[in-house]
């Protein structure tokens, strides 16, 4: 691959001084890095996108115990792959896993493949988390180009621009690919997303402290706070949703599960409408006769608009059955204690803390 810009260190002084501190002062006693597999190394790459390591931790060994191997995630329904994720978010990673794991057991036998251009053919996988996967778990000589990679290269070289740009992008995987070494690439690879999470942090980063700083361009230009240069901003829409409810006499709340599609996809949510008349018409349809409380409303923000949301609260003073039956074919009547296990939104979860 042409290289558009020629790095200005030599790739050997670069590996040894990232492999030095990684001896002294690299992460290797998280769990992932222990008993090292494919799928071990997976699942915590997956969890790890948009996620801090300290929140992943718990989640990683529940999910692990739970689906220990690549067979009984493909076999698990997709409601209690889901609640396991719940509070993660970007629950698309979630159904991603449980495709891949089916395309991983019908078409592999259960074993990743050899190559980062078949792996990185699975549901939810990219050039970076494939190489990532192969690189930490069996020493593939791969690059890697992850968040924190993208910034340590960014400051180290100066990139100018924000390094999503198909430019850039280019740019970087040039420089990861002259930077990556033909031994040691695990630890290579762990180091990189180390220095990126504990000293080239996006604010205040620890420049005395970094192994790269005698030749860090961001550094010696005064530059670090400035880059990587942040995604232009564009002012995010707001929309609006009103959820509905409905509590029975035993406490039970109604859920019914979202499209596959969409946000929440998969997720057990509270029915939704885009105004308030439209909860109201819904519950007239449906027989129950109550009154609507008006709960505060509350933001969720993704990564692409505000959402509003409106709860409605309805105490029901009975639930015929006819009703409860008819219910229960869309959705499931709900108590934490209780229930089935299934995945639930964040807002979900906060609206639920204030009935139990």
């Amino acid at each position: 691959m042409q290289v558009t810009t020629p790095m200005h260190c030599d790739a050997s002084w670069f590996q040894h001084q990232v492999l030095d501190w990684y001896d002294r002062h690299g992460r290797k006693t998280l769990p992932w890095q222990q008993q090292k597999t494919p799928y071990r190394v997976w699942i915590s790459e997956i969890m790890l996108q948009q996620t801090q390591v300290t929140t992943v931790i718990p989640y990683y060994q529940r999910f692990m115990e739970r689906f220990p191997t690549v067979e009984a995630l493909a076999d698990a329904p997709q409601d209690d792959i889901l609640h396991h994720w719940t509070g993660l978010g970007y629950y698309a990673r979630a159904r991603n896993l449980h495709k891949a794991a089916q395309k991983l057991t019908e078409d592999h036998k259960g074993v990743f493949p050899e190559t980062v251009e078949a792996v990185s053919d699975l549901p939810g996988i990219g050039r970076s988390t494939a190489g990532a996967i192969l690189s930490l778990s069996r020493g593939t000589v791969a690059p890697i180009l992850d968040g924190n990679v993208k910034r340590v290269l960014s400051r180290f070289f100066a990139l100018e621009g924000w390094p999503g740009t198909t430019a850039n992008l280019s740019q970087l995987w040039d420089w990861a690919e002259q930077l990556t070494p033909d031994n040691r690439v695990s630890d290579f690879n762990q180091v990189m997303m180390d220095l990126g999470a504990m000293v080239c942090t996006r604010s205040r980063p620890k420049c005395d402290a970094c192994p790269l700083q005698p030749e860090c361009k961001a550094y010696h230009q005064g530059r670090t706070t400035e880059l990587p240069a942040s995604k232009p901003k564009k002012d995010k829409p707001t929309r609006d949703t009103w959820m509905l409810i409905l509590q029975a006499p035993d406490g039970n709340v109604y859920l019914e599960k979202r499209p596959q599609s969409g946000i929440w996809g998969g997720l057990h949510s509270f029915p939704q409408f885009d105004n308030r008349d439209q909860a109201e018409q819904h519950l007239a349809l449906t027989g129950l006769e109550a009154d609507l409380e008006d709960w505060t409303l509350f933001r969720h923000t993704f990564s692409h608009y505000h959402l509003n949301i409106h709860p409605l609260f309805v105490p029901l003073a009975n639930v015929p059955n006819s009703v409860r039956e008819a219910a229960s074919d869309a959705g499931l009547w709900y108590h934490p204690g209780i229930a089935n296990q299934v995945g639930l939104s964040a807002p979900v979860k906060t609206l639920l803390s204030r009935l139990f």
